[in-house]
């Protein structure tokens, strides 16, 4: 089931016997490409990949039928290994819409799945899983190999230096992201480069995975960038103060919150980043005793 809600509008979702928050905001300029579905036993966040161009097709059309696809394989195969799953949605999708590697669209992908009492996590892309215990030990699942291949290209440290002077996103920071995003094309889907779903179905292998034993664990949040970066860019929030303020205010107030952050930082001098402002989608999913009880084997 794919979660969507009018904008500014919480969503919940039955999973695995709890009530799942969902949040979700557009960035600037257009609508989302974050999407998040759900099965009776599983998550799945996807944030589409924007294009500086406007080619089509875009990042949510892809985002969209990965994510049908995934949630369709994982209501049939519930015990399926995720990144075997992830591999065959991509190599299915790929196939109906002859979509090529390295000219087609793509999404990051995170999948929670709980299952005979535990609980399955994969990432692919920058799109991250925290599993909070109830002894506070916060495990964090995420695939950093692209944040570590461009953190220190010359374009990075330029538009950096240049929102930082008050120079704004403009003309000559578009042509830095042209640039940046043509490097990443010379290492997406390759050993020692980085992975994300797009047209070749062994980037699913590749995914990040954990499993932790449900019975440990109070909640999960999965974050696209957009709203991990209220805590690991703008640090308006640890994950642990995320987990609280979902669970008293809702997911959908702490990315209006990090929204906010971000319009009121317009020129990017305080926080340098790619655009003024991401496309968010928070999940909380408060893990229920009864669902744990039952799933156990």
């Amino acid at each position: 089931m794919q979660i969507e809600a009018a904008p500014g509008t919480a969503c919940t979702a039955t999973v695995a016997g709890a009530t799942v928050l969902i949040g979700e905001r557009a960035g600037t300029g257009r609508p989302s490409e974050d999407r998040v579905f759900t099965t009776e036993s599983a998550v799945i966040a996807l944030d589409g990949v924007s294009t500086v161009t406007d080619d089509e097709p875009r990042g949510a059309w892809y985002a969209d039928i990965l994510g049908t696809t995934l949630a369709e394989l994982l209501t049939q195969q519930p015990d399926i290994d995720l990144r075997k799953a992830l591999a065959a949605a991509i190599a299915t999708i790929t196939h109906h819409h002859d979509l090529a590697p390295g000219s087609s669209p793509a999404s990051t992908v995170a999948i929670v799945r709980h299952r005979a009492g535990r609980i399955d996590a994969a990432v692919l892309g920058d799109s991250p899983i925290v599993a909070l215990g109830h002894d506070g030990a916060v495990h964090q699942l995420r695939d950093d190999r692209l944040a570590t291949l461009v953190r220190d290209r010359p374009q990075v440290a330029e538009y950096r230096r240049l929102l930082r002077e008050g120079r704004g996103f403009g003309e000559r920071h578009r042509e830095l992201l042209q640039e940046l995003r043509g490097f990443q094309q010379t290492v997406v889907n390759r050993q020692h480069g980085y992975w994300i779903a797009e047209a070749l179905s062994q980037a699913g292998l590749n995914a990040v995975t954990a499993s932790w034993p449900a019975e440990e664990l109070a909640a999960i949040l999965i974050a696209t960038d957009g709203a991990a970066a209220g805590v690991e860019d703008y640090e308006l929030y640890s994950w642990p103060e995320m987990a609280k303020a979902c669970r008293s205010d809702g997911p959908q107030a702490v990315v209006d919150a990090i929204d906010l952050a971000e319009h009121e930082d317009a020129e990017g001098q305080c926080w340098p980043r790619y655009k003024i402002a991401d496309d968010k989608a928070l999940v909380y999913w408060p893990l229920a005793p009864t669902a744990l009880t039952q799933q156990r084997p």
